[in-house]
């Protein structure tokens, strides 16, 4: 199932893709956060909303405005940092990697975005806040959590995964190197654009064979298979449970692969008006105007 929010007619709503169109099954205030409710309720909450797939009323997908399947998740976004080992050399030999030892990662590098710098798929992504004017891209396979999870082992943790969607961890690589912390860099209001969409887990039968490929204006700046993290899936979750408990609906973005504006010399910082296209197999496409 690929679960949405959207915009119609000036009304929010929310439901799930079937061909063309959006069966709707919540309005209103209610839709704001019925993709969570799906989320936390699992497949009784999936089951009532495939059940209205003869009944509920449909809108063309064409005709509505996308927002993220979780416009306003529970929690800041977790993010993975140097995940695939050439992206991690190049950011590692950027000179934006303050204070690392290391460069490739011995244990996952965890940071968050706040849930501020979230938006959906068209929506601009206002670079202008960034003083510096050093806005990057980063695309990033994003794993959604469905049920609770404290101590899972490798073994077990996608059973506590809901499904997957697209992220683009935008980037203010100055500020990132300035205040060593990469939040402030990383959480600035509108520079976490995610979806279309929400793909529930049933539907992707292999996640490692997925492939990203991020656009810039059209040009292939990023291309990579999920297979190549450094730290995969199950890694990421035994890791972060060990110690932390996390939510249904909580938000992981997995890592970017090589390919960044800062990964070339000089760095190809976005600018206004440039376009961002970021794309995961069988997860859909990430579309976004810098600002």
């Amino acid at each position: 199932m690929k679960l949405t929010t959207f915009i119609h007619d000036g009304s929010l709503g929310a439901g799930f893709v079937q061909n063309d169109a959006i069966v709707v099954c919540a309005d209103g205030e209610e839709a704001s956060r019925a993709v969570l409710d799906v989320v936390i309720g699992g497949a009784p909450a999936m089951a009532k909303w495939a059940a209205k797939a003869d009944t509920a009323r449909r809108v063309a997908i064409k005709d509505v405005k996308l927002l993220a399947p979780i416009p306003e998740p529970r929690r800041d976004i977790f993010c993975v940092g140097k995940n695939y080992h050439a992206h991690a050399a190049e950011f590692h030999n950027s000179g934006f990697d303050a204070g690392a030892r290391e460069a490739v990662p011995s244990a996952p590098v965890i940071f968050t975005k706040a849930t501020t710098s979230v938006v959906g798929p068209g929506a601009v992504v206002k670079g202008s806040l960034d003083p510096t004017n050093t806005v990057d891209y980063e695309g990033e396979l994003a794993v959604v959590i469905g049920k609770r999870a404290f101590q899972v082992t490798e073994e077990d943790a996608f059973d506590h995964v809901f499904g997957y969607v697209i992220v683009n961890d935008v980037t203010s690589r100055e500020l990132q190197r300035k205040h060593n912390q990469w939040v402030i860099g990383k959480g600035i209001d509108t520079f976490c654009p995610m979806g279309p969409w929400l793909v529930s887990a049933d539907e992707v039968a292999d996640v490692t064979a997925l492939e990203l490929e991020t656009r810039i204006n059209g040009e292939l700046r990023q291309k990579v298979k999920v297979a190549d993290l450094i730290f995969d899936i199950p890694t990421l979750i035994a890791t972060m449970s060990q110690t932390m408990t996390l939510l249904p609906g909580d938000v992981i973005a997995t890592g970017t692969p090589v390919g960044v504006g800062i990964g070339f010399e000089p760095p190809k910082y976005l600018n206004p008006g440039d376009q961002m296209q970021v794309s995961i197999t069988a997860l859909g496409v990430l579309e976004n105007t810098v600002g």
